[in-house]
């Protein structure tokens, strides 16, 4: 029943919005439009497990020809921020290794980058700590976006003070609150890499952290940015999970399993309400969005979502 009252409400608003054209993607709904009717856009770009891919894939590529590279997809943010007003472009980790780029520079270019393309946000995935804590410390000067976690204690490690656990979003009126999600590192990534670090439930942390945001914050729209999967056969913690028992997040952007979405997928919470999954796959070939559109008054709130394949026909560069 919650999907189904979901997209009625896309289309009432679609109808609504511009004159009874109801085909209309959320996206292709004008600014104007939309300030004249008193709704507000916010759009959330998300990229996770670039994995130091800066170079688009050679043309011959057998299964990624032509697909990524970090120019293409700075070209695409600037043109969408160009268009948008309201934009929240974040990343779910797994910024480091894979590429020569990685063992050169060793994380150093990849947040410049990211510096450049200004990211509002990140959280941090297990590769990142390949060069162990004090190499991902090293290169934190170079960025200049916050890193959100919460459910790693890092206070008996050389990244104590080095995170967030969560930061609000304020645009439009429309607060929106962000927090982060880690993988457990235990039998995933060499204890000398993580050191001292603790692993705390994330369910848990997510369910005190959104309370605190929903609740005491007041945010509109709740994004965790989750580096723990999207499923698996076994059972561990995972965006499925997380969603299945979680009350105020309105989306998780995941990462870790390199999982491709066309668009995001739809899960129901404790509450039965709509939890929004999304995930762009690997190595910065797609960049992810979602917008959602948000009546002034009431904070009610409808969104779409898809993922852009980033290659020479995405952009004019």
């Amino acid at each position: 029943m919650a999907e189904s009252n979901m997209n009625n409400r896309r289309e009432f608003l679609k109808k609504t919005l511009v004159g009874g054209a109801g085909m209309l993607a959320l996206n292709a709904i004008p600014n104007e439009v939309l300030a004249k009717s008193n709704m507000v856009k916010i759009t959330i770009l998300h990229t996770n497990d670039v994995h130091s891919h800066i170079d688009p894939f050679p043309d011959n590529h057998p299964k990624f020809p032509g697909l990524g590279g970090a120019v293409r997809r700075a070209a695409l943010i600037k043109k969408i921020r160009s268009e948008e007003k309201n934009v929240l472009l974040l990343d779910v980790g797994d910024i480091f290794q894979g590429t020569p780029y990685f063992n050169m520079y060793g994380g150093e270019l990849e947040f410049k980058l990211m510096s450049m393309m200004n990211y509002d946000a990140s959280t941090i995935g297990n590769h990142d700590f390949d060069n162990g804590l004090s190499g991902l410390v090293k290169q934190l000067p170079h960025a200049n976006f916050p890193f959100i976690n919460c459910n790693y204690d890092f206070s008996d490690t050389v990244m104590a003070g080095k995170t967030i656990p969560h930061k609000i979003f304020v645009k439009d009126d429309i607060k929106i609150g962000v927090f982060g999600l880690g993988i457990e590192m235990e039998g995933l990534v060499d204890k000398k890499m993580y050191g001292n670090t603790i692993y705390l439930d994330p369910i848990q942390k997510a369910a005190e952290v959104t309370h605190y945001l929903k609740n005491e914050k007041k945010c509109d729209l709740i994004i965790c940015l989750s580096h723990l999967g999207y499923k698996y056969e076994y059972k561990k913690i995972s965006d499925v999970e997380l969603a299945k028992h979680s009350k105020n997040i309105d989306i998780i952007l995941g990462g870790h399993t390199h999982t491709f979405f066309d668009k995001p997928i739809s899960c129901k919470n404790m509450d039965n309400k709509e939890v929004l999954v999304a995930q762009v796959g690997w190595a910065g070939i797609r960049l992810g969005r979602v917008d959602y559109i948000f009546e002034k008054k009431s904070k009610k709130m409808t969104s779409e979502g898809y993922s852009i394949k980033i290659s020479k026909k995405s952009i004019a560069i």
